[in-house]
């Protein structure tokens, strides 16, 4: 059952003690006034110097220590099974991107966290870019001509380590990825789908290390998508948007907008201003007593395994 109201900040507990939570979720907490760290848990990963730390979310539940909410920073085929334990103890619970391994287990958590009365929040970081919102608000009053995004990065500087990620479930260069779909999703005024995709798979792996995909919507409007984890040199994050008054930018994976006029109205943040955004909203979400748990972006990663073209490339090997 959930919780009693409280007053005082939220007693949170994260789970999954990789790169992204030392590098944005620790951070953002510490600078949030609402949230107190009670609690760490991971296998491998370490935990913060004077938080209690668990090996799982079993010896959490266990230690009795009081908790709140929990923010999940776990490999996606992981992530179902300890959402439900948390549910199961009241407790809100974070997601990060993305929220499940699968459409069904998203739905399977919503049920559960509608039937214990307690706030589940599928974080999309990238949504809470500088430039997001503003991209948004002048695209809501344009005339669209074709989106054209280029997510390009290398799995050996962003992903050191993490076999999981080219693993089945792992997602693959869809794992960044999502993230130009979370804000696509976002930013456009009309739903759209896929039309064609190809994936490259390499042959000693079970996701894909690079993806073109073509999507369209009942207007005519063609969106073009270039994913790859195989870059090297200068890392390229952007979506260009060609309007009926010149081409809209999003550089920096949403960090910086630059308007057709040439103007920018947002600073350059690169990245680091998101997860305080996330933190924010998902106060936010519990002290209203609702859920945010938007499936948009995966279910177009969804889509794209089942529309696309398998391309065996050559292996990967770190």
């Amino acid at each position: 059952m959930s919780q009693p109201h409280r007053t005082g900040p939220l007693r949170l507990a994260l789970v999954g003690m990789g790169k992204i939570a030392h590098d944005q979720h620790v951070p953002a907490i510490a600078g949030n006034a609402d949230i107190q760290l009670a609690a760490t848990v991971s296998r491998e990963g370490k935990g913060v110097a004077g938080v209690p730390h668990f090996r799982d979310i079993a010896d959490l539940i266990a230690s009795g220590i009081a908790i709140d909410a929990v923010s999940l920073c776990t490999p996606p085929q992981v992530r179902r099974a300890i959402a439900a334990q948390a549910i199961a103890q009241g407790w809100h619970v974070f997601l990060e991107k993305p929220p499940g391994a699968t459409l069904a287990e998203v739905a399977q958590l919503q049920g559960a966290a509608a039937a214990a009365g307690i706030s589940l929040f599928a974080g999309w970081h990238s949504r809470y870019a500088a430039g997001v919102e503003p991209a948004r608000a002048f695209l809501a009053e344009a005339a669209i001509r074709s989106v054209t995004v280029t997510w390009r990065e290398d799995i050996r500087v962003w992903h050191p380590g993490q076999a999981w990620i080219l693993q089945a479930g792992g997602f693959g260069v869809f794992d960044p990825g999502i993230n130009a779909l979370s804000i696509v999703t976002r930013i456009l005024p009309r739903p759209f789908f896929i039309a064609d995709a190809e994936l490259d798979f390499p042959e000693n792996c079970d996701a894909p290390i690079a993806a073109r995909i073509t999507f369209g919507d009942d207007h005519g409007l063609r969106i073009a998508a270039d994913l790859d984890f195989r870059q090297e040199g200068p890392q390229s994050w952007d979506i260009a948007v060609e309007t009926d008054a010149g081409t809209l930018m999003l550089h920096d994976g949403g960090g910086r907008l630059v308007m057709p006029d040439g103007t920018e109205p947002t600073p350059v943040d690169a990245l680091h201003g998101e997860y305080a955004g996330l933190y924010d909203r998902f106060v936010a979400v519990i002290r209203a007593g609702k859920s945010d748990v938007d499936i948009a972006p995966l279910r177009h990663v969804a889509d794209a395994f089942l529309r696309g073209r398998r391309m065996i490339v050559a292996p990967f090997v770190e």
